[in-house]
This record gives structure tokens, C-alpha cells and sequence, in this order.
């Protein structure tokens, strides 16, 4: 088998254009910015190297001293480690230009460029070990990048809290770790993996229940994800580089170890629950903000809950395209920020909105479910057979379609607005079952299928696709209360996020970190 020396000099290559501007952290007018872009630029393309290694001799892997050291090359890693290195390349391009002229730009490329090599290391570790190292080394790294403004009390808040919270989902991980050592004897993640599908021992439920704890964690997942919305006081970039395998890195975490996790009823029940929980609280919240980039926190947060869900319901294939499509998205959104409220300015302002009544509302979400079923009965006829959770999940995904139709379905609603909300819906449904169709030949072979649910997995299902619907309906209803004088109250709670992060606060007691110069 060969060894994956391609993609694993992308990482060596970051770390040591990290050292030139760790070495003297000031400002650098000089050539050096460049060269972190051009470090960057060279691990993206060993990174597509190493699919290109992949397409052509396979997986493999390496280890060292004993085992404990190990990296990998297959599909799920080609993948993640492209990601990181694409969206860590735009994000350092941007900030070449973003941080000019900064007391401490070279301390920031340094930090930016630890961080993007480390969350290289972690999509590519094959041990769990080296998946703590990693980890560990990108909460120092993200904790150095929230510090840039180190005088500002703000900042100083968001860096105790993420530092609080990943270090805590650090020692998860680690006891995670000890405990599987113990119950198979090995820490490599592919013997793990294969180990758990003959059962699990008390030992390995213990640890599973711990991956999840870690992954909630990393995800800044209700009720711990006050810190993420404060990272609004690091640069933009930061913002941006979050979504190149940090904040989704408990998905990747799960994703890896699938076979374990799927092997625990209890783990995965707790991720269908608390990933739903937080992706329904999260997009809530993100309805009630002014400010466009923390409203990306917040939607952030929504679809980190939602990529847990997704994990919870065995469908490893599309969390990971869930993670691909929404790094690209979500970086791209944060680095264009700056101009969204001028360009919303200079847009063409639509007229009256058409607001559907009750009979409208439900007429929209009958007639959603009807396409999704007309669709999702020709793809069962055309490519095969889908996993009751994979239709589950199209459901909840058609309710936000629905949302639009019902727009269309308004009295007042002009025919071609109907139309083309109607052809909404339809895109819509063909095009969630043809990318997890794609998801599904790109990395299904390398993920444990969905198995048939047994009672509890139907009840959380069922409890699943009629709290997404309710709070789709009472979307599109919203029009008809929103002037309720009730309303503007249950806004600013809302707004507040139920004050979950001052309580946080509270609880901290005020909590800072220390001043870095």
C-alpha cells in the first residue's frame, strides 16, 4: 500500500510558513504576506494531489511508533482535507489585504496559517491520538486569533468562553480515547470502526456517549454556544477560517467514527434530539437579528444542530456534504459581509408582500409533501430504494419550501409568483435526492448504511419531521401575528437568545482571558 505523502506535506508546508511570522509577530510589509498565500495555494494543490493519488492507487495510510501515530488517505479525507485547503486559501488571500497595515498582521498570518495546518492534520488523522494533538492545536491557534484585539473586554469573553468550551470537549475527547484503548485494545480508527460492528463493551457505550458530548461541544451546540456568536470581535477572517473544519470538526469527528457511534442507540438518539433542538433554537434566533454577521452565527449554529441530526439519523453521506456545501457557503457569506447592507440598499424593492391566511398555509404544505412524494417516488423507481431517514429528512427540508409556497398561494398573490414558488418546491425535492444520491456514491462505501429503525428511532423521527413542520407552519403564519403587541416582547427574548449566553456569563463569573501583547 502506498504511502499518502502528498496530502501530508500540505499541512508541513502551512506549518512552516507559520513559523516565518511567529518568529517576529509584528508588522510585515514586506514580501512575507504573500508568502502565506503562497504556502496556502501550495497545499491546495497537494491537496488535489492527493485525490488524484487517491483516483489512481487507492486508499492507504501510514503509521509510526507503534501505531499511535497515523494518517490516511480516502475518500472521506481527500475530501475534507481539498475543503480545508480551498477555503484556508481564500480565507489567507483575503487577509492579506483585510489586515494591511495592522500593528500585528505578521502574528495573525502566523496564527491564521497554525490554524489552517492543524485542521489539515485532523481531517487526515488516521489514530486518535493524533486527532487530540490536532484539536488541541487548533484551540491554541483560535484562541491566539480571537485575542487580536487583546485589549477589548469583548474579545477577551469570547476567548475565555471558546477556550472553556473546547478545552472541555479536549478531556471528552481524551477519556473517549482511554476508554476505547481499553475495551479494543487499539486507537487506530479504522480497527475501531470495524471492532464496534461485533458489538459494543461497556467500556466502548461509555466512549460513544463521550465522541457525542465532544462533538455537541465543538459545534457549539445548545446550550453552549454563546462563544460563537462573540467571535464577531476577531477579524473577519476568523470568522470565515471557523468554517474550514473547526466549527464542523465534531461532525467530522462523527463521521469517522461512524461505525462506533451508530453502534450506540443511546449516542445516536441524543445527537437526532440535541442536533434538532439546536438547529430549530438556532434559526429562530437568527430571524430575530439586525446584525448580518451575527445572524451568520446564529445560522451557523442552526446548521451545525442540523448536521448532528443528519449524524443521528445514520445519514453519514449527506452530514458530509452538509459540512462540504456549507463551508463554501458559510466562509464565502462572512468574507462578503462587508457589503451586504449596501448591496441590500441598491437592490430593487419589492412590492406589498402577499401574507397567506390559515387555509393558505396549509394548502402550501399539502401541496409541498404531494411533489416531494411525486419526486421521491420517481427517484425510488429510477435509482432505487431510500432509507426512511433520508425521507424524513427531505420533509423537513420541503417545509422550508413550503414556506414559499404558501407566499404563492396568498389571495393576493399574483399566478406567476404561484408558478414559480410551485417549480420552487419541485427543484427543491429533485434536487435533495439527486446530490444524496451523488453523496452516496462519492462516500457511501466508506460509511455504514442506514439500518432499518427500530421503535425508538421511529417515535424520534416521527417527533422530528412534526416539530420541524409546527415551526414551519408558525413561520408562515408569522405575518398574520407579527403586529401583536404580545409579539414584540417574545422578539427581544428571542432576540436575546433567551439569555442563555448571560447566564453563561453569570455562571463564569465574568471570566476573562488573560491579555496577550
Amino acid at each position: 500500500m502506498t504511502i499518502p505523502i502528498l496530502p501530508l506535506l500540505a499541512p508541513l508546508i502551512v506549518f512552516a510558513a507559520s513559523i516565518l511570522f511567529l518568529a517576529a509577530p509584528g508588522r510585515r510589509p514586506s514580501i512575507l504576506p504573500q508568502v502565506a498565500e503562497i504556502a496556502a495555494l501550495i497545499a491546495l494543490g497537494l491537496a488535489g494531489a492527493g485525490v488524484v493519488q487517491l483516483l489512481a492507487s487507492g486508499q492507504s495510510s501510514f503509521s509510526a511508533a507503534s501505531g499511535i501515530i497515523g494518517f490516511r488517505l480516502d475518500a472521506i479525507s481527500a475530501t475534507m482535507t481539498l475543503l480545508v485547503a480551498f477555503v484556508g486559501w481564500v480565507v489567507v488571500r483575503y487577509s492579506r489585504f483585510y489586515l494591511d497595515g495592522e500593528a500585528r498582521e505578521g502574528a495573525f498570518h502566523g496564527w491564521m496559517l497554525a490554524a489552517l495546518g492543524s485542521v489539515l492534520v485532523l481531517v487526515q488523522a488516521a489514530t486518535l491520538p493524533v486527532l487530540i494533538v490536532a484539536f488541541l492545536a487548533v484551540g491554541l491557534a483560535m484562541r491566539r486569533l480571537l485575542l487580536f484585539y487583546a485589549t477589548r473586554p469583548e474579545a477577551q469573553r469570547a476567548a475565555a468562553k471558546f477556550s472553556l468550551v473546547w478545552g472541555i470537549g479536549d478531556a471528552t475527547l481524551i477519556a473517549a480515547t482511554a476508554l476505547i484503548a481499553f475495551a479494543f485494545g487499539t486507537t487506530n480508527i479504522a480497527e475501531v470502526n470495524a471492532a464496534a460492528q461485533n458489538g459494543l463493551p461497556l467500556a466502548a457505550q461509555f466512549a460513544a456517549a463521550l465522541l457525542v458530548v465532544t462533538a455537541v461541544l465543538k459545534t457549539a451546540c445548545f446550550p453552549l454556544h454563546g462563544w460563537l456568536t462573540e467571535v464577531m470581535e476577531a477579524p473577519t477572517p476568523v470568522s470565515a477560517l471557523l468554517h474550514a473544519g473547526i466549527i464542523n470538526s465534531g461532525g467530522v469527528l462523527l463521521i469517522v467514527t461512524a461505525s462506533l457511534v451508530e453502534a450506540s442507540t443511546a449516542a445516536m438518539a441524543a445527537l437526532v434530539m440535541i442536533g434538532g433542538f439546536t438547529a430549530l433554537f438556532g434559526g429562530v434566533v437568527m430571524l430575530t437579528q439586525s446584525v448580518v454577521k451575527t445572524a451568520l452565527a446564529w445560522s451557523t449554529v442552526a446548521q451545525m444542530g442540523f448536521m448532528l441530526l443528519q449524524c443521528g439519523l445514520s445519514l453519514w453521506p449527506l452530514a458530509l456534504l452538509h459540512i462540504v456545501a456549507h463551508s463554501l457557503y458559510k466562509a464565502h457569506a462572512f468574507l462578503a459581509s462587508g457589503g451586504a447592507v449596501q448591496a441590500v440598499l441598491q437592490s430593487r424593492k419589492p412590492g406589498p408582500i402577499a401574507a397567506p391566511n390559515l387555509g393558505a398555509v396549509l394548502r402550501s404544505f399539502v401541496l409541498a409533501l404531494v411533489l416531494y412524494a411525486a419526486v421521491a417516488s420517481t427517484f425510488w423507481l429510477v435509482v432505487g430504494p431510500k432509507s426512511a431517514q433520508a425521507l424524513a429528512l427531505g420533509a423537513i427540508l420541503i417545509f422550508g419550501v413550503a414556506y414559499l409556497v404558501a407566499q404563492g398561494l396568498a389571495e393576493t398573490a399574483p399566478k406567476a409568483l404561484t408558478v414559480r414558488t410551485v417549480r420552487a418546491s419541485v427543484a427543491a425535492a429533485v434536487a435533495y435526492f439527486t446530490f444524496q444520491t451523488v453523496a452516496e456514491m462519492l462516500w457511501g462505501p466508506s460509511l455504514p448504511a442506514a439500518p432499518t429503525p427500530d421503535p425508538l428511532e421511529w417515535a424520534l423521527i416521527t417527533l422530528a419531521v412534526i416539530t420541524f413542520g409546527l415551526v414551519a407552519v408558525a413561520q408562515a403564519l408569522f405575518p398574520l401575528w407579527a403586529h401583536h403587541p404580545a409579539t414584540a416582547g417574545l422578539r427581544v427574548h428571542i432576540a436575546n437568545g433567551l439569555y442563555l449566553n448571560a447566564l453563561l456569563d453569570r455562571a463564569l463569573g465574568g471570566l476573562k482571558a488573560p491579555q496577550t501583547k
